[in-house]
């Protein structure tokens, strides 16, 4: 088996499609919108190994923590494959299925024995306190949770990490807790973002990028939070060891992505899309149902006809979607991205896959 075996969700960066149902994110921002007089005096040099302290400070002031704690990645994958390679080589991982296929590549590729925690539609995709402490052992080096999860897009509450926290006290007390919490500010109108993770103790670690919520996935922008110095200091040393630092350039963006942080516009957005795919999916209910998320700008969609017949109308009727055993979950369902279309382009997607439903039932 290769190093980095080749995933069909790479397929989502080939060409757009007529209707792009597949991605997970809202829409991008655009270069102009972030470019001021100012950039052009930017040295074109190397930036320093932990990130540009001005971008390390926006990150730390939105989670409570000293910019001392945050490394700047080149995407928040970059930060899961180090916390992998330092934390979980040839060792044990314990980990969700169905989660993020990048994800359990990073702890495959370093060689981590992989325990499963299973979490399902019917259930909600919920994560259990009790399912996470039956798998860890004395051997456990590494638990891996996202909170809200890719794909469902639904939360871990902060009490369940707690919970997990404190069983890993008592059964694995020198591993880390990394939590994934890449679309926890991708919220619905008014609700309120949910408090991040790195607050339950040293040895829980915050990974998250500027490309779901924000709209600059382009910018490759990351972090790892952590208030553990030891570990800080060695993500350091091995973001040095594979790309030096981050482009100073696109830190000099990202610093003007906070600067303009529109979340609660993009929030507007994504409620109202929320509130289309709801309707279309209480419209079909016949063909579809789904799990409503917590978070993020993105759903899975459970299908109640002939999978291989859906999938084939669907992509004659020129919709991407993303399947769900990209994920390690069932073929029945798929992640519907709902956050990255405007609304009246999601609505024709939606409508244009209601047309592949509709053939799939007739058996066409």
């Amino acid at each position: 088996m290769p190093k980095f075996p080749r995933h069909q969700i790479m397929s989502l960066t080939a060409d757009q499609a007529r209707h792009e149902l597949g991605e997970s994110y809202g829409p991008d921002l655009r270069l102009a919108e972030l470019l001021i007089p100012e950039l052009g005096d930017l040295e074109l040099g190397y930036g320093t190994a932990a990130g540009d302290a001005r971008l390390r400070t926006a990150i730390a002031e939105r989670h409570g923590v000293r910019a001392d704690d945050v490394v700047v990645t080149v995407g928040g994958m970059h930060g899961i494959f180090l916390l992998a390679y330092l934390l979980a080589e040839r060792g044990e991982v314990v980990t969700t299925a169905p989660e993020f296929p990048m994800t359990r590549s990073a702890f495959e590729t370093v060689g981590a024995s992989v325990r499963v925690v299973p979490v399902s539609f019917d259930d909600g995709y919920r994560v259990r306190a009790d399912a996470v402490r039956a798998q860890l052992t004395p051997e456990t080096k590494l638990v891996s949770l996202a909170t809200p999860q890719n794909p469902s897009g639904v939360a871990v509450p902060l009490p369940v990490l707690r919970e997990i926290v404190e069983a890993m006290d008592e059964i694995c007390p020198d591993a880390y807790l990394l939590v994934d919490e890449t679309y926890r500010v991708a919220t619905y109108g008014s609700d309120e973002a949910a408090a991040t993770a790195v607050g339950l103790g040293p040895r829980v670690v915050s990974v998250a990028s500027l490309s779901k919520c924000h709209g600059a996935a382009g910018l490759r922008i990351g972090w790892v939070i952590s208030t553990d110095p030891a570990l800080v200091e060695r993500l350091v040393t091995a973001k040095f060891s594979t790309v030096v630092s981050v482009s100073p350039v696109c830190e000099a963006l990202a610093v003007r992505v906070f600067d303009l942080e529109n979340l609660a516009e993009r929030s507007s957005c994504l409620e109202q899309n929320l509130l289309i795919t709801q309707d279309w999916v209480n419209a079909n209910s016949r063909f579809v149902e789904w799990v409503r998320p917590s978070a993020g700008a993105l759903c899975v969609v459970r299908v109640k006809v002939d999978v291989g017949r859906f999938k084939e109308a669907a992509a004659q009727a020129g919709v991407r979607l993303a399947d769900g055993d990209w994920f390690g979950d069932e073929s029945r369902v798929f992640r519907l991205g709902f956050g990255y279309l405007p609304a009246p382009d999601l609505k024709a997607a939606l409508h244009a896959l209601t047309g592949a439903l509709e053939q799939a039932d007739l058996g066409i």
